[in-house]
């Protein structure tokens, strides 16, 4: 493995003998500005392990270096009609360099790491690039905010859940944004492509309508993410308590709630609810209901979790702030009883998990 930092000139850092994992390199100018670069080197196998994603295709989604990203174009948040369409991995990520690893990541890394289990570590696109990664592995953990998903990286997923894989998706809004991955001069899978609203100008349009990059719960081709996630995601912004619904549920296990305890600001930025009206596997257990107003809106915030056919338990925390409540510095509300909570749950669903199928 290498990994090269593509600016004039060049620089090549060989990795072969570096350990799999998720590092977070440090450059210095001689000038004194500073600048962080997440690195996964991943790990040739999973099987009997729990593997960590990182997200790097919505890390690239956000990432406006260059005066673009799939939001926004030069003139900020105002400026929609002229955002990127597609948007390179061949590019430095923006402000310090690592703001999506170090918010939505790093703690459940820094977690499971000190749990002592075997991991593995993988990106979305090598997700999508083999359909074999995931084989025999214990569990698979999806982040914060894992927002962008092609097509190959969800079937791929999909069918370790079928074969009794676990998932926990610690995070809201998954699997929201459907993609589609191209080449660069640089490499394979390094163009993020999604129309998004746009999605009548995508070439596919008409002629592959299930690789045309609308969002996955919209024509042409709708497949809304609950099918795998377990819940829909509903909308942003919003800042609530999370209520615990179902005290004696297993991963709820030595934290001491009850119904009705609260965890304030646990919820937000963004969320997700469980919605019947939507593909979703039966039964589901609603961990947490949380009352929430967005956008003027009253409405409810859900945990939950559902045991697949093929033996597979999958977890969602149905808010982002999630992993970034284990550890301070705390916001919104949330303190450290919160992030006893937090981590409390996701070490027993990290433990569980690496038993194999939770059913």
């Amino acid at each position: 493995n290498t990994v090269e930092a593509h600016w004039d000139p060049f620089l090549t850092i060989p990795t072969h003998d570096w350990p799999e994992g998720s590092y977070l390199l440090r450059m210095d100018s001689e000038a004194g500005p500073q600048r962080f670069v997440p690195v996964t080197v991943r790990s040739a196998k999973t099987a009997g392990k729990t593997v960590i994603k990182n997200s790097v295709a919505t890390w690239q989604a956000y990432n406006m270096w260059g005066g673009y990203d799939l939001y926004n174009g030069p003139a900020g948040i105002t400026d929609y009609n002229n955002r990127a369409l597609a948007v390179s991995l061949d590019r430095p990520y923006d402000r310090q360099g690592a703001y999506m690893f170090l918010y939505h990541e790093r703690k459940l890394i820094e977690l499971a790491e000190r749990l002592g289990m075997p991991l593995a570590y993988t990106t979305s696109q090598d997700i999508e690039a083999d359909p074999h990664l995931l084989h025999g592995a214990s569990a698979l953990f999806s982040l914060g905010h894992d927002e962008y998903w092609s097509p190959p990286e969800r079937a791929h997923v999909t069918a370790a859940r079928n074969a009794g894989v676990n998932i926990a998706f610690l995070g809201a809004n998954c699997m929201f944004r459907r993609t589609r991955l191209a080449g660069t001069r640089l490499g394979p899978r390094r163009l993020v492509i999604c129309y998004k609203t746009s999605y009548l100008q995508d070439p596919e349009y008409g002629k592959d309508n299930a690789l045309v990059t609308s969002d996955w719960r919209e024509p042409p081709n709708p497949d809304p993410e609950s099918s795998l996630t377990g819940t829909l995601y509903e909308s942003n912004p919003t800042s609530a308590a999370y209520v615990v619904a179902s005290p004696h549920a297993w991963m709820f296990a030595g934290t001491g709630v009850r119904k009705g305890t609260r965890f304030r600001g646990l919820v937000g930025i963004e969320y997700d609810r469980v919605n019947p009206d939507s593909p979703v596997e039966r039964p589901i257990e609603i961990l947490s209901h949380s009352p929430l107003t967005c956008r003027g809106v009253n409405s409810y915030a859900d945990s939950a979790y559902y045991t697949h056919h093929g033996g597979a338990g999958v977890f969602n925390a149905g808010t982002m702030r999630w992993v970034a409540s284990f550890a301070g510095p705390y916001q919104f509300g949330m303190n450290r009883h919160t992030g006893d909570f937090t981590r409390a749950v996701t070490a027993n669903l990290l433990r569980a998990f690496a038993d194999g199928p939770g059913e």
